[in-house]
């Protein structure tokens, strides 16, 4: 570290974080010289969850009914039932991309709550990079629960609809 004073020192990289939050920068790094053997190096990181904020968001509303009907389970039980993509019926994106319920705007839904699906019939589409992808039902059965939205974004291993 510099030889000069910790205080400037602490200043300096309090004005880089502010210059980072400023400017919507992620990463800054700089080298400062002071002298031939000393100087300065610093990096700032801002790090940011969007995604898994944006998809984790909907797990509780659905997570909730499930958690009420478990009733006195012991603590570990409930934390299991509340994670659709634990559920043996759940069917969950190949994928990242953005998931459509129908085949256009406007058109029926592929499927609905309550509808019987048989195994490999398609039950959205995921669109990933300008190309559509057809998701197969991966079991015979009835659509209980749909855990996403048309037109909103998924990620890999996201659970998108439970089939019993």
């Amino acid at each position: 570290m510099s030889k000069h004073s910790p205080d400037a020192d602490v200043a300096f990289i309090q004005a880089l974080a502010e210059l980072l939050n400023s400017n919507d920068l992620t990463e800054l790094s700089v080298k400062r010289e002071y002298g031939e053997d000393d100087s300065l190096e610093v990096r700032v990181v801002k790090q940011s969850n969007i995604v898994t904020t944006a998809v984790a968001a909907p797990a509780p509303v659905y997570a909730a009914p499930a958690a009420a009907a478990v009733g006195a389970a012991p603590a570990a039980a409930p934390a299991a039932a509340e994670d659709p993509a634990q559920h043996p019926g759940a069917i969950t994106s190949p994928m990242v991309g953005t998931c459509y319920l129908a085949a256009e705007p406007g058109a029926q839904p592929f499927v609905a709550i309550g509808a019987t699906v048989t195994e490999g019939q398609t039950v959205l589409i995921i669109e990933a990079m300008k190309t559509m992808n057809h998701i197969p039902a991966t079991r015979a059965g009835t659509v209980k629960r749909i855990l996403v939205s048309d037109g909103t974004p998924v990620e890999f291993g996201a659970p998108l609809m439970i089939i019993e």
